[in-house]
């Protein structure tokens, strides 16, 4: 089944103003949501943003940060509720409709995805994840035309032909689009990660194998390749919802994002890991610095992508070497 990117919501002269007239202490709380929401703190999230629906129900940008919430969670029933009365209140916005047609996708209903984006493009004629949605939706429907024609007609080159043309098409990762903070501007697309990355640490110098001790032996290993090997095992084990191979990579003074104790961190990364039904984590870009023999960063660009959210971020952990692995003490996030 195709997926698609959700957008966040696109900030327009009133949705801002909107916020404005909340005052300090509702922009404070979408804030401080959206802040819970990129460290994977779901529940802290929505705590937040009922906060401030509360306070402004009607609200169009805390409204999406609960949608956006909520479908990562797998409540896509009252995520795409959400976006669908935020195309009733606030038709002017384009991205409620391609978010709505995002779970439409993503539940096989491709004729009601096609509607609602189409309605994204006439409210704003100029964007683009929106279009690339529709032709991923157009690709699927042709697909679902060619099969049958197949069914009817097994021996058809043509709709063999073309058939295996657009399931190509629609195999393929789409676009990744950011979900960023509540307080900035309209997310750019990202690049999805097609390649690993590669180690930009500088080796120590070898000598020359005739004037090495016990040549024979082989090489040690440079510190950053551990590293990097350490970073991907990690993006492994989450993409593969591997909940405890993937908290094993955290050491025992992992600096929990907001100063939650570390049960409660790790109660809120089971509910994240295990709510999606597919989870794709890439690491792109990686620069790797080592300190010493036991410390040392990495920063990279990462692609999440689940089978209802799409989220890129550039990513530093600060690793620390204990019991013979590197592990994570620290986790940076910035967009």
């Amino acid at each position: 089944m195709t997926t698609f990117p959700v957008a966040r919501l696109a900030l327009g002269a009133a949705a801002a103003a909107l916020i404005a007239l909340g005052g300090p202490a509702f922009a404070d709380d979408v804030q401080e949501a959206s802040k819970f929401f990129k460290s994977g703190q779901p529940q802290q999230a929505l705590e937040r943003v009922n906060k401030a629906l509360a306070a402004k129900p009607r609200d169009p940008q805390a409204r999406f940060l609960k949608g956006l919430i909520l479908a990562e969670q797998g409540s896509t029933k009252e995520a795409s509720e959400i976006f669908l009365k935020l195309t009733q209140d606030y038709p002017e916005l384009p991205e409620p409709y391609n978010n709505l047609a995002v779970i439409y996708a993503a539940q096989g209903q491709y004729d009601k995805a096609r509607a609602a984006l189409e309605q994204s493009i006439r409210t704003h004629p100029s964007y683009a994840t929106a279009y690339e949605n529709l032709g991923d939706v157009y690709a699927k429907l042709a697909s679902q035309a060619y099969d049958k024609a197949l069914q009817i007609d097994s021996a058809n080159p043509g709709a063999k032909n073309k058939l295996a043309l657009v399931r190509e098409l629609v195999g393929g990762a789409p676009r990744a689009v950011q979900t960023a903070a509540a307080d900035k501007g309209p997310a750019k697309p990202a690049v999805v990660a097609a390649a690993a990355p590669a180690v930009e640490t500088k080796p120590a110098t070898e000598k020359p194998a005739a004037e090495k001790p016990g040549a024979e032996k082989a090489a040690a290993r440079p510190a950053g390749a551990e590293v990097l090997e350490a970073v991907n095992a990690w993006a492994k084990a989450w993409s593969a919802k591997d909940v405890d191979g993937y908290l094993a990579f955290y050491a025992k003074d992992f600096q929990t994002p907001n100063g939650e104790p570390r049960g409660e961190w790790e109660k809120g990364r089971r509910q994240r890991i295990g709510a999606p039904k597919s989870i794709s984590v890439t690491v792109d870009s990686a620069k790797v610095s080592v300190s010493g023999d036991a410390q040392a960063s990495v920063t990279f660009r990462q692609s999440y992508r689940s089978d209802v959210i799409k989220a890129t971020s550039t990513k530093t952990l600060v690793m620390v070497k204990s019991d013979g692995r590197w592990r994570i003490r620290q986790e940076k996030v910035a967009n």
